[in-house]
């Protein structure tokens, strides 16, 4: 009885290739060959001024205020995405989520947020972005941890460099280059 089950492992392992030194052909989660890698490259912009701000504070702790680091803050974001660095720029999508400080040594934020694609070949697309965001640092980087649609099984990184700050309003904008393996 054990020998016909052994004898259809082998079946299957030689018809995956893994038998046989090649790379097996699929998996469960999907294909092995297939997957390619995507580079986006936009602006993100945090909005506090204005009529529509596209950042609101929901949160902060007894002693944000006084903490150098804004321990304790947090934000939710439904921030514009961008081909340029104006506000004005055409817009490809939203970053949607939140951020807070999560930190009290240094400026550092817990980002949790999805990107949501309105146009292109990624229009109604996501990828979710889940990491620690170190502002302070000229180039931050942040995982990717999945997707939907043309983002399914999405793994990578995003690079996160901030182009301007007005400490004024504190709208910030931030050029985003994302390194996406999706299939």
């Amino acid at each position: 009885m054990a020998r016909p089950i052994l004898l259809l492992l082998l079946l299957l392992a030689l018809l995956s290739g893994s038998a046989t030194g090649r790379p097996a052909r699929s998996t469960i989660l999907g294909r092995i060959r297939g997957e390619k890698l995507s580079r986006l490259h936009f602006f993100w912009h945090d909005i506090f001024s204005g009529p529509r701000p596209t950042v609101v504070t929901i949160a902060s702790g007894a002693s944000t205020n006084s903490s150098a680091t804004l321990f304790g803050l947090v934000n939710v974001i439904d921030d514009p995405l961008t081909v340029g660095p104006k506000p004005t720029s055409r817009l490809v999508g939203r970053a949607q989520g939140f951020y807070a400080s999560a930190s009290q040594e240094s400026l550092g934020f817990l980002v949790a947020m999805n990107l949501a694609f309105v146009e292109g070949k990624y229009n109604g697309s996501t990828l979710t972005i889940l990491g620690r965001n170190q502002v302070l640092t000229r180039v931050r980087e942040m995982p990717i941890l999945g997707g939907t649609k043309a983002f399914r099984y999405a793994r990578g990184y995003v690079q996160a460099r901030t182009r301007s700050l007005d400490l004024k309003t504190r709208d910030t904008v931030v050029e985003y280059n994302c390194y996406v393996l999706h299939y």
